[in-house]
């Protein structure tokens, strides 16, 4: 089944979220490299890396559906704010604005009667679930540390430690051809 004309419309506009996700987080772990936190700049860097593999993997199901790609214009990202916790409120904010983003579309998909999206689309409300709470978790641990540079530092380390795929989420299911897990 070919994605309709209005789905796919929907479906690259997630992708250019994804994308802008991605240079937002990796916006954010370059200025952390440059503040000298380099765990932080680590999981930046990591969540960049995973935002990309969302936008491939939407890519691939728009594709696969024999919908038409378009590649949007992306926004610059704002600069990262001033602080470690006022920059994971900004990632926490994004993330929420991602994840009315996959609702909308997955509310669009069933009004369209697309079941074949929703196996895919089921994943990324998972994903985001997950997302926002690992972001959350972060931020109210640094809200915890506050001013305390001992414990900023303590956290960097921490984040440091974050393995490919792991804390925010592992890689999406593989599709079939059809588009379905």
């Amino acid at each position: 089944m070919q994605l309709s004309e209005s789905l796919t419309r929907a479906y690259n506009a997630q992708i250019k979220l994804e994308f802008e996700s991605s240079f937002v987080y990796l916006q954010m772990g370059a200025d952390f490299e440059l503040r000298s936190l380099p765990g932080f700049s680590h999981w930046m860097r990591l969540q960049s890396s995973e935002e990309y593999t969302h936008a491939m993997k939407f890519i691939n199901f728009v594709l696969e559906r024999g919908g038409k790609l378009e590649l949007l214009a992306l926004d610059k990202p704002a600069p990262t704010p001033g602080t470690v916790v006022e920059a994971f409120e900004a990632a926490l904010r994004h993330e929420q604005r991602v994840t009315k983003a996959i609702h909308d579309l997955y509310a669009q998909a069933l009004e369209e009667r697309d079941y074949a999206s929703l196996p895919l689309l089921q994943w990324f409300v998972n994903e985001q679930t997950e997302e926002e709470a690992t972001v959350s978790t972060i931020l109210e641990r640094l809200r915890m540390v506050g001013d305390d540079r001992t414990g900023i530092l303590f956290m960097d380390r921490e984040l440091g430690q974050r393995a490919a795929g792991a804390a925010a989420g592992a890689q999406a299911p593989a599709t079939t051809e059809d588009g379905a897990g």
